[in-house]
């Protein structure tokens, strides 16, 4: 009924209770999940979550927060990509929060993680923060419309999805869009086509309401397709099985289980 398009369950706070996480996901109806990767030398656990469970599957990238690393090559990111459990490129972008100063690097990064994802033919999973104009831009540039993708953990303005949206891009809604005073987001999740829509939990971060400052899991998805539905005047099986099939649209290389 429900899948978390973006989480993060080979992290030590969720992997070290992986049986129960993935007993929750059942209970919950969350038929699958997406484990993201966000740096290379942790890529290997986020592809055995998914060889060990039918329902997960992964994807290959390097955060743009993470400096002082061994930079992907777009050789690199295609072949780790051929994997039959790997689904997408990333999660990739740009970050102008958390870090200052110089950041081509991490404007570079992005460009090898699109031209990477053209290549392999799998869709992109971007991380924007703090760098709207710039991320567009580098999208436009690099011809990211040609493969799609999903502008995870959306928080920007209407603007910015609708432009997201023109180059083949999906808006995901997290547990943010459940907190009390992120009224302009709700705005934008009220607003989209439901057709361009993904949910997500992005655990163990962001845990909706009424779990918010707990340790985030995949089952909680469905509060977010609740207060979704709660804001469109829609029902959250609705807004699950719509959300499902766009998944399933956008990652088109995953199978259901």
């Amino acid at each position: 009924m429900f899948v978390d398009s973006h989480c993060h369950i080979n992290f030590p706070d969720l992997v070290a209770r992986e049986d129960e996480i993935i007993a929750n996901m059942h209970a919950n109806q969350v038929t699958h999940a997406l484990c993201v990767s966000v740096e290379l030398d942790r890529y290997p656990d986020v592809l055995a979550m998914a060889e060990r469970h039918a329902h997960i599957f992964a994807s290959v990238g390097v955060h743009p927060d993470y400096e002082n690393i061994t930079e992907p090559t777009v050789a690199q990111l295609v072949e780790l990509a051929g994997h039959p459990r790997v689904v997408a490129i990333g999660e990739t972008g740009l970050d102008y929060f958390r870090l200052t100063g110089d950041l081509d690097w991490q404007r570079e990064r992005f460009r090898t993680h699109i031209r990477a994802a053209k290549i392999a033919r799998k869709p992109l999973i971007i991380h924007t923060r703090s760098a709207a104009e710039d991320t567009l831009r580098i999208m436009q540039e690099e011809g990211a419309a040609e493969i799609g993708g999903v502008m995870h953990c959306f928080t920007e303005s209407l603007a910015v999805a609708e432009a997201a949206m023109a180059m083949n891009f999906y808006i995901s809604f997290s547990g943010i869009v459940t907190f009390k005073n992120a009224l302009a987001l709700k705005e934008v999740a009220r607003t989209i086509p439901l057709e361009r829509m993904l949910i997500e939990t992005d655990s163990p971060y962001l845990a909706p309401i009424p779990y918010r400052g707990k340790t985030n899991e995949p089952a909680w998805v469905k509060h977010v397709a609740e207060h979704i539905a709660d804001l469109r005047g829609d029902s959250a099986a609705h807004i699950g099985a719509v959300t499902t099939r766009n998944f399933f649209q956008l990652f088109n290389s995953a199978q259901p289980a």
